[in-house]
């Protein structure tokens, strides 16, 4: 038996994976529904995601798979995405001739001439984000959008910043880009804009929901929060579920955060192995949503706000992706305010969290209370592993550590500890079924099917 640990995206994908091989699977996730931190919201009629959500189509496998999932539901989309700066809308992945016309030309030549130098003088790797960030845009361009905007996302200053935090999303302001479209202008500039994905009909956790009805009927157990985790000599051997027994494992697929994974394990692992993980954290997110009779906001899919003045990181306006996401005539904006457990959007009320919202999207003249018809508050736990300085090291140790058990995989952010889409946790899925699927061709692994699943 096939035994994954978290019904979120990573772990619905295996189970979705292991029921097209053939392989017997159950997903057992700790809360009442599945899809962890990848969800869609209702309320009163209005559809949210839990973040501005895309999938993009960056892997040919995976997105057949997905299509062939969600069949006439999955839509293409094409909104731009921006950037609030100095009161004015700037197209994000940055471009060259939107910010000439919004930083003036003697303030775009001085950025441009940074961007060209450093790329020209670059020689060493840079050791944290702040020096990623100021090598590959220069410093005016970094300081306006970047810096401030990873120090709140991330709640940390962008020195002690890995650089791996850019991802590939700050991939288009480059040198190249610079030269094609001072030569192709604006017909060149919208190429490289982020404003094409796939999208649900009904919302972005359509998919996970989707996952969750093909792995099969009693795959999927929410409500079995994980306790305790056996381990004999190089295998996993069992996992006990909160009140309701063991479960007896052939292999197990881990989504857990590594701390919560370690912390589980009986007989106990010692405290230096404990240790690696210690400073492997997590950031929060708490959505403050917006449900106003207004027929439309802006055009946009997401917008971001990098500065201080801004206790958000991004707010998009759902019906922008999908018409469905509210009820004719209305429409709605959601913000993403990104928090540690012990800071005052996590702790305080709900009421607190929109009224600490509230007050910019006025001022910038998005909303006006009248528009006002209801509003929501969602809080999501452990949403992006923290990529601090050097922390691919201590993720490489504690995985090291963890590779004696021949029957264990990870998977998804939280399993993985590195920030991932949806298009990449299904690939992990995929993969992490052929290899299973594999082992068991060779016989490495038995394969039970026993019906009765717990013991005592």
């Amino acid at each position: 038996m096939l035994i994954v640990l978290g019904g979120g995206p990573a772990g619905l994908a295996v189970g979705w994976y292991a029921r097209r091989a053939g392989i017997p699977c159950v997903v057992f996730e700790a809360g009442p529904r599945v899809g962890g931190n990848c969800v869609t919201f209702e309320v009163d009629g209005f559809r949210f995601d839990s973040g501005a959500h895309r999938f993009h189509d960056k892997d040919p496998q995976v997105t057949a798979d997905v299509r062939a999932l969600m069949g006439e539901e999955l839509q293409l989309i094409e909104v731009p995405s921006y950037i609030w700066s100095e009161g004015a809308l700037v197209h994000f992945p940055l471009s060259p001739l939107n910010l000439m016309r919004r930083m003036g030309v003697l303030r775009f030549a001085q950025a441009a001439a940074q961007v060209i130098a450093g790329r020209v003088a670059r020689r060493t790797e840079p050791g944290n984000f702040e020096e990623f960030a100021l090598a590959i845009y220069g410093r005016i361009v970094a300081e306006r959008f970047l810096l401030n905007y990873s120090s709140k996302l991330w709640g940390l200053p962008c020195d002690r910043l890995s650089p791996d935090v850019a991802g590939r999303r700050l991939s288009g302001l480059g040198l190249k880009t610079f030269l094609i479209e001072a030569w192709g202008g604006v017909r060149v500039q919208d190429r490289h804009l982020d404003g094409r994905f796939l999208y649900p009909r009904d919302g972005y956790g359509r998919i996970v929901e989707r996952l969750a009805e093909e792995c099969g009927e009693g795959v999927v157990q929410p409500n079995s929060r994980v306790t305790g985790i056996g381990h004999e000599g190089d295998r996993i051997t069992w996992v006990e579920i909160a009140g309701r027994g063991r479960v007896d494992v052939d292999e197990v697929v881990s989504t857990l955060p590594l701390d919560s994974f370690l912390r589980f394990m009986t007989p106990a692992v010692e405290p230096s192995v404990l240790a690696m993980v210690g400073g492997m954290n997590y950031r929060n997110v708490v959505l403050a949503a917006f449900f106003l009779k207004r027929s439309a906001i802006n055009g946009a899919g997401t917008v971001y706000f990098p500065s201080d003045e801004f206790p958000f990181t991004r707010i998009y306006e759902p019906r922008n992706r999908s018409r469905a996401m509210s009820p004719p005539g209305y429409t709605s904006l959601v913000a993403e305010v990104p928090c540690d457990s012990s800071d005052g959007a996590w702790t305080d009320s709900d009421r607190a969290v929109v009224d600490l919202v509230q007050p910019h999207l006025e001022r910038i003249g998005w909303i006006r209370p009248g528009d006002i018809v209801g509003t929501a508050v969602r809080r999501l736990s452990h949403a992006y592993p923290v990529l601090e300085k050097g922390y691919a090291g201590r993720v490489k140790e504690v995985h090291g550590w963890l590779s004696r058990f021949k029957n264990l995989r990870f998977s998804g952010r939280s399993g993985k500890f590195r920030y991932s889409w949806l298009h990449e946790m299904l690939r992990f899925g995929r993969d992490i079924v052929s290899e299973a699927a594999t082992d068991r061709a060779g016989g490495r692994v038995a394969g039970t099917t026993s019906e009765k699943l717990f013991t005592a």
